[in-house]
């Protein structure tokens, strides 16, 4: 690989390749003081009066500009708190508002809109192309300090599943399937940056590394965000089919440990006392779900904690019919609805 043809995939990248900064109103932090714990002190912030607040960086992450009108792709976990708001830094002296336009959790991909003027931009590739051993570029805001930190690696693998701590201002458990696997660096700060190949176009969405390991970055597959763009574009926001239940996946180790009858499926659930799992008017509302139900099979596909109710239900579409096996008291039942569109 020349170095030539690196420097310049850098240099028609790079200026396309932007810092996300996440920002809060936050109380204000007047001092500290010691309180004592368990035999030791431990340093706590003394808070000013109670209202008064300060506008506080919280976090941030990288993304790429997809459109010279000013589309931006980046990961969701990165813009995933709805009460904070993001800043875009094109570069460290241009700043401007970023508005998420859609976020789709499932997949960890976010769709942001800025508008300055016209935007230099990245030609988007076709991810079910690429190939094991094919060469890559990493781009992103290495570590939220270093910008345009370029790394270089190849593909190492497809189509992993990973279960991913979202480290963003709003950590969450992700589980994420089909990731590229690469060996170019990705450090925090890198999520949301892109996976270049040779030809300068994006492959993927760099998106989680594992803790302790060496040369092991995964990044989300290209072609997922096309569609979410897409309806971006189309509505103003990324719409999804909705069935309208509360659930845990379940494994082994839930199975036993609640001595249930089966070790895979969505147990259907409420997560706070008061608030029901069935949500009303839905999907599931009219094809009679209820709780305590287990959905052991979507349209044929059996939901497990590696693949998701939620995974299975965005292959469909909004309006279409989809069959049901729920495990009910010890009986099967074959249940029909038609999916709604997402709230």
């Amino acid at each position: 690989m020349s170095k030539s043809l690196v420097s310049k995939l850098a240099k028609q990248v790079c200026p396309a390749v932007i810092t996300i900064v996440v920002s809060k109103d936050l109380p204000k932090i007047e001092g500290f003081y010691y309180l004592p714990y368990g035999g030791e002190n431990i340093m706590m912030p003394k808070l000013e009066e109670e209202g008064c607040k300060e506008r506080t960086k919280i976090g941030g992450g990288s993304g790429f500009i997809v459109s010279s009108d000013g589309y931006v792709l980046t990961s969701n976990h990165v813009v995933s708190d709805k009460d904070a708001d993001y800043t875009i830094l094109i570069d460290p002296d241009k700043t401007c508002p970023a508005e998420v336009m859609g976020r789709d959790p499932i997949n960890d991909i976010a769709v942001l809109k800025i508008d300055y003027g016209k935007l230099p931009y990245l030609d988007l590739g076709n991810s079910d192309k690429v190939e094991v051993g094919e060469t890559v570029l990493a781009v992103g805001n290495a570590l939220g300090e270093f910008h345009d930190t370029i790394s270089m690696g190849i593909i190492s693998g497809l189509s992993r599943y990973l279960t991913a701590f979202g480290g963003g201002s709003s950590p969450q458990i992700e589980n994420l399937r089909g990731l590229i696997q690469t060996d170019a660096a990705i450090n925090p700060g890198n999520s949301g940056g892109p996976l270049i190949d040779m030809k300068g176009r994006v492959i993927g969405i760099n998106t989680a590394v594992v803790a302790g390991a060496q040369n092991l970055g995964f990044a989300i597959p290209v072609n997922y965000a096309k569609k979410d763009l897409a309806e971006v574009k189309k509505f103003g926001k990324i719409k999804r089919p909705y069935l309208g239940v509360k659930y845990i996946l379940l494994n082994k180790e839930i199975a036993q440990r609640n001595k249930l009858p089966v070790d895979y499926g969505a147990l259907i659930a409420r997560e706070t006392l008061g608030i029901g799992p069935i949500i009303k008017d839905s999907a599931a509302e009219r094809c009679g779900l209820k709780e305590y139900d287990i959905i052991l099979e979507c349209d044929g596909e059996q939901v497990s904690d590696k693949n998701s109710l939620a995974n299975i239900l965005q292959k469909h579409k909004i309006g279409e019919s989809i069959g049901l096996k729920v495990l009910r008291e010890g009986a099967i039942l074959e249940m029909q609805t038609i999916l709604d569109e997402g709230r």
